[in-house]
């Protein structure tokens, strides 16, 4: 498979984002015990979160709604930083690996932000569908309650 057949496997961002998904699931797994549903599993979902991201913005037709997944993606990048941060005042992650995180992040991010302005500055699907954000039709959903619904104890006549 050449490099222009793999889509936004190609993109820098995407290359950036997984070098730190593969350093966040490997502090993850170095983390104490305690720290399993917490940190450990925060900074597995958030590195895994900006991967999904980029991935499903660039699978989007209408410029808006690419962009509004890298947004996302851009988000989740910035709390993977975070998180590595946490993880350095706690002692998990010396200053080296957190210059390499900050490093690599800066990077995911920069070539995002690249990566956005191209998106912006094509507008693909605009003509089609206008320069608003493309949503879906909203549900409308009715609720009622009855007063004899909300009393768990039953009445004496029961």
């Amino acid at each position: 498979m050449s490099e222009q057949d793999k889509g936004f496997e190609s993109l820098a961002s995407y290359q950036h984002s997984l070098r730190l998904l593969k350093a966040s699931y490997k502090l993850a797994q170095s983390l104490p015990v305690y720290e399993k549903y917490n940190l450990a599993d925060q900074i597995r979902r958030a590195s895994l979160s900006v991967l999904l991201n980029i991935a499903e913005g660039y699978g989007r037709f209408h410029y808006l709604d690419r962009i509004r997944f890298f947004y996302f993606a851009r988000g989740s990048l910035t709390e993977v930083l975070s998180a590595f941060i946490a993880a350095n005042s706690l002692g998990y992650v010396d200053e080296e690996q957190l210059s390499w995180v900050r490093e690599t992040e800066m990077e995911a991010e920069k070539s995002l932000n690249g990566y956005i302005a191209f998106i912006r500055k094509q507008q693909q699907g605009g003509s089609e569908y206008g320069n608003k954000y493309v949503r879906e039709q909203e549900s409308e959903y009715h609720i009622s309650l009855q007063t004899d619904d909300l009393d768990p104890e039953p009445s004496p006549d029961s």
